[in-house]
């Protein structure tokens, strides 16, 4: 089979695997957090608390649209990944075609849909008025250009389905650098405002989509695909579609919770939305070794499940585990001793002084529950790699219950502080279901999948 710039996971030490596949991962992950951190400090900085509210404000319906296609996205990769691993080159070549149809169709359809209900989304959601025309103006963009988002994520999707984790990352460099200049042209230079920050995204998110599939075309021969590959099969769509419908809704099930969360801090006025927003940004930079290991999970799961080797998914995540949990003490301790001065990127502290720190609050509550976030990661991406999408979807449930009942009963109790426990409540009771989940899974494949050596 021709294997070009791929990677094999079925054979070899899964903590050297796993630490390889992943840190190209992670430096792609934080590059794309970064892009989003100089957005955001650059409206912050030199916008004010108000427009970074304004943009903070849409975080959790963007996360509601945008999630559902990104979910499809990664559900259409678990097929090729597990026909990769099983060495069946044709399967892959037709499950690719197949993703690519079906993502230029739900990214059209999401995209013109999302952006002609944008407003009454934000009106729905409790945003406070004196921000709402920059929310609208902002997300109306990021959604109109949810093609963009998804060319990026199936390409680079696809390309980590066959081990090759480097390229995506190399055109997310690419592109975190270029929206980094463009914030500052469209911002600073014409005067944009919270407009320019979605457009420097759209393009950025372009411009990295047509780099992996320039790629994909020229390099990987096992993509090229063939007159037969490109037959429309409506059993293999629908097979796909049952891989990565659970997956978007799980995003989205997951984010109605944040949104029941957004407007309980709406509701809370500007300072709580802005505090939120910059304290999220720089959880979700915190956060990068997490979507690195999932990620990585992701496809090492999948291979081996494809190779049927079962015993290396458990050795997999152990290491991912092991990995992860020493990281989550470190990024405790930082935040613990440093929340404040990072904060200061984004807010002006002397002059904002209540946002500083109601964010530091937040971001220090959220950084003690780390570890159940890791595993909400590693766990959730290996099950979903293995094929059992449905399940990884009742967990998206359980954090949307969790936040949920957050925003209806804690915050109107405690205020801001009840909302500094959305996440991790959502973390916890979603560890609570994946866990007994997983064990459960291995024991139920174990007659049936031949283990590894």
């Amino acid at each position: 089979m021709a294997r070009t710039m791929t990677r094999d996971l079925t054979s070899g030490s899964p903590m050297k695997l796993v630490i390889a596949f992943a840190a190209p991962l992670l430096f792609g992950v934080l590059f794309q957090q970064f892009y989003s951190f100089v957005d955001t400090a650059i409206v912050g900085r030199y916008l004010g608390a108000a427009q970074l509210a304004a943009v903070g404000a849409t975080g959790s319906v963007n996360f509601l649209v945008i999630g559902l296609c990104l979910g499809f996205c990664s559900g259409f990769s678990i097929p090729i990944a597990q026909d990769f691993g099983a060495k069946n080159e044709p399967g892959v070549r037709s499950h690719v075609w197949h993703a690519i149809v079906l993502s230029a169709a739900f990214s059209a359809a999401f995209g013109l849909a999302a952006t002609l209900l944008c407003k009454p989304l934000l009106r729905l959601m409790n945003t406070p008025e004196e921000i709402l025309d920059a929310s609208a103006s902002y997300i109306r963009i990021i959604f109109a250009a949810i093609p963009c988002c998804v060319l990026y994520n199936m390409a680079s999707g696809i390309l980590r389905a066959l081990g090759d984790s480097k390229t995506p990352v190399l055109f997310l460099i690419l592109a975190s650098l270029l929206n980094i200049v463009l914030d500052l042209l469209l911002i600073l230079v014409f005067k944009m405002g919270v407009a320019g920050a979605a457009v420097a995204t759209a393009i950025s998110q372009l411009v990295s989509g047509i780099g992996c599939v320039v790629v994909m075309r020229r390099r990987f021969p096992i993509l090229s695909l063939r007159a037969e590959d490109k037959r429309f099969s409506l059993s293999t769509a629908g097979s796909m579609l049952g891989v990565g419908l659970p997956m978007g809704l799980q995003f989205s099930i997951t984010a109605i919770g944040s949104v029941m969360v957004q407007m309980s801090v709406n509701g809370l006025g500007v300072n709580a939305v802005a505090a939120v927003s910059a304290a999220g940004k720089l959880s979700a930079l915190f956060s990068c070794v997490f979507d690195a290991l999932a990620s990585t999970m992701a496809t090492f799961a999948g291979q081996n499940m494809g190779a049927r080797k079962l015993n290396r998914v458990n050795e997999g995540l152990r290491d991912a585990a092991i990995l992860g949990i020493g990281y989550c003490a470190m990024a405790f301790l930082t935040v613990l001793f440093f929340a404040k001065p990072l904060l200061g990127l984004f807010i002006d502290s002397r002059a904002e002084a209540e946002v500083t720190d109601m964010g530091a609050q937040f971001l220090t509550t959220n950084a003690a529950f780390y570890i159940p976030l890791l595993f909400v990661n590693i766990v959730r991406l290996s099950i979903q790699g293995m094929g059992y999408t449905r399940v990884a979807m009742l967990a998206g449930l359980c954090e949307m219950i969790a936040r949920t009942a957050v925003a209806l009963l804690l915050v109107p109790a405690l205020g801001f502080t009840g909302a500094c426990f959305a996440n991790p409540a959502a973390w916890v009771m979603a560890d609570l279901f994946l866990v007994p989940c997983y064990f459960h899974i291995m024991r139920t494949l174990q007659g049936k999948v031949v283990p590894s050596c």
